[in-house]
């Protein structure tokens, strides 16, 4: 999955509006333009398409995260420079406060089943000997689910 996919997804299943966007990278303190957003929220074959680079969706993972949970105290987490997909479904799972279990039931909605030391493997350390990389497919289903969760369909 690419970063403007995660990007794409996650605002859609929030309803976030451009102003809103701005004000989560806002939080995380990266001012970013409507026409930015704009252009990392087109499709690819757009020719004004802008590929969003993983620090950009590092810093607004970490805004998505002060907005559903609020700021923690002290300094505030610095952007990675490269994510991965275990990155990501890290900050997401940090976001949406979000349990082994409640994981599970999410995957459950899009039919995979996952079972809690899978789960686990992808949020260890990558020097831990149980550690797992997440495949974009577990993301992606992931994502999925989380609109089938917070956005169901009217």
């Amino acid at each position: 999955m690419t970063n403007n996919d995660i990007l794409r997804r996650i605002r859609y299943t929030f309803d976030y509006s451009d102003s809103k966007m701005m004000a989560v990278f806002g939080l995380a303190e990266l001012p970013v333009t409507r026409s930015q957003i704009s252009d990392w929220l087109k499709k690819e074959d757009d020719p004004a398409f802008q590929e969003c680079g993983d620090v950009q969706l590092a810093v607004f993972l970490n805004g998505f995260i002060i907005d559903r949970r609020g700021k923690k105290e002290g300094p505030q987490p610095e952007p990675e420079q490269v994510l991965t997909n275990n990155i990501i479904f890290r900050k997401l799972r940090i976001a949406l406060d979000l349990k082994a279990e409640d994981i599970i039931d999410i995957m459950n909605m899009t039919d995979v089943r996952i079972s809690k030391p899978e789960l686990s493997a992808f949020f260890r350390k990558p020097e831990n000997r149980h550690y797992r990389a997440c495949k974009d497919q577990v993301l992606r289903n992931f994502l999925k689910g989380v609109q089938l969760k917070y956005r169901p369909q009217i």
